[in-house]
């Protein structure tokens, strides 16, 4: 195998993405295959994948040559470094111990949930329950409106004054709005009361359609003057296209509720010296006798 001591490029292979790819054929004889071997070292394929595909996570799934190749030299950095810590006897510090031992946990406590949520099978019934739930939290008013953002109150009432006078509303949206929608005549997208800060929302949702604001609107951002142009119910989504989330809304409530179980199911024997426990109700009342 071709070995380099200063510059490690990735191989044509790798950069045609044959590595990665879904129909790669699988060694016959049920062997490692080796990536490659380093100062006598040999590394496998798998974890150099896993590597990758937290590079490619981090690329936000855009895979390319160049991504392979600059994955596969900070592969190989990671080797060469990791390898300097062993010949340094570094898994003897007690803060890098501690801090393997806490990856360690974690990378088994992920492997151990993902397995929990393979055997968790929300039953129908139980997600048509949630389904109910999501209906009903569902139910909103969404609005459709559109504003002039002044920099104070003076300006904001002057505004005013010339809409009840017959001006334009987008017209003077984009003449004095400071924001970014005036351009577009102060238009906003659909949005409910949670969209925005308290006070704006509270002022439209007293509005009728086709109103605008008497009195100027003051939020953090400035003075506003707000037309309502709309307004509807927002309709759920249907059972099928929230079953998907639904599923995994269940599996982690299950989960969860299982982890509550194990840990109150646990043998623990805290070091005392170390963790103070804050009393119980009962237990604070026996003391004050």
């Amino acid at each position: 195998m071709k070995t380099s001591r200063f510059t490690l490029v990735l191989c044509a292979l790798m950069a045609a993405g044959a590595v990665l790819a879904e129909d790669a054929k699988e060694p016959e004889t049920g062997e490692d295959v080796i990536i490659a071997t380093v100062n006598g070292t040999p590394y496998d394929l798998d974890l150099f994948r896993l590597f990758f595909l937290e590079r490619l996570q981090q690329n936000q799934g855009e895979n390319s040559p160049a991504l392979q190749e600059q994955a596969f030299n900070e592969f190989m950095s990671l080797v060469v470094a990791s390898q300097e810590a062993t010949r340094r006897k570094l898994e003897e510090d007690p803060e890098v111990a501690v801090a393997i031992d806490l990856q360690r946990m974690k990378i088994l406590s992920n492997a151990a949930l993902a397995a929990m949520a393979e055997e968790v099978v929300p039953t129908e019934e139980e997600l048509k329950k949630a389904y109910e739930d999501v209906k009903k939290n569902a139910t909103r008013t969404e609005y459709k409106a559109r504003h002039i953002l002044v920099k104070d109150e003076e300006e904001a009432k002057k505004v005013i004054e010339e809409l009840e006078g017959g001006a334009d509303f987008g017209d003077l949206a984009r003449e004095h709005s400071l924001g970014p929608t005036g351009k577009n005549g102060g238009e906003l997208d659909w949005f409910d009361a949670n969209q925005m800060v308290a006070p704006f929302s509270e002022a439209v949702a007293g509005m009728e359609v086709g109103s605008f604001t008497k009195s100027p609107v003051q939020t953090q951002f400035g003075w506003h003057v707000i037309e309502l142009q709309d307004s509807r119910k927002a309709e759920p989504p249907s059972f099928e296209d929230a079953e998907p989330q639904l599923t995994l809304l269940l599996k982690r409530q299950k989960i969860s509720e299982k982890l509550a179980e194990m840990r109150d199911g646990a043998m623990v024997e805290l070091n005392e010296e170390v963790v103070k426990l804050k009393p119980t109700d009962e237990a604070a009342a026996e003391e004050s006798k």
